[in-house]
């Protein structure tokens, strides 16, 4: 296993590991990069949010508790719903859908 990226988000630090057994595609995000925000479910919502502006990202939309963030450098679309002060779903979507 080997670690792919480290987030700093609020106090608190996320290591984001992956397994490279060679099954990914050429050209596949790495998880909580400025292409994959999955990494941050879970996290406290507050504090988050910095963390993924930081990465480039803006906020382009919200419904109900679910926001809508898109970086325009990478035309990476995120999908992220809040439930009691948590992220508790990422989704990465194609970019049309920001």
């Amino acid at each position: 296993m080997k670690i792919v990226n480290l987030l700093v988000v609020g106090g608190m630090t996320l290591a984001v590991a992956a397994c490279d057994d060679g099954a990914s595609a050429p050209g596949q995000p790495a998880v909580g990069s400025s292409t994959d925000l999955s990494a941050f479910q879970g996290a406290g919502a507050g504090q988050a949010e910095l963390g993924i502006q930081n990465l480039g990202y803006e906020l382009v939309r919200s419904e109900g508790l679910t926001s809508y963030w898109f970086n325009r450098e990478t035309g990476a679309c995120a999908e992220i719903t809040t439930s009691e002060g948590v992220y508790s779903s990422v989704n990465m979507l194609p970019a049309g859908d920001c």
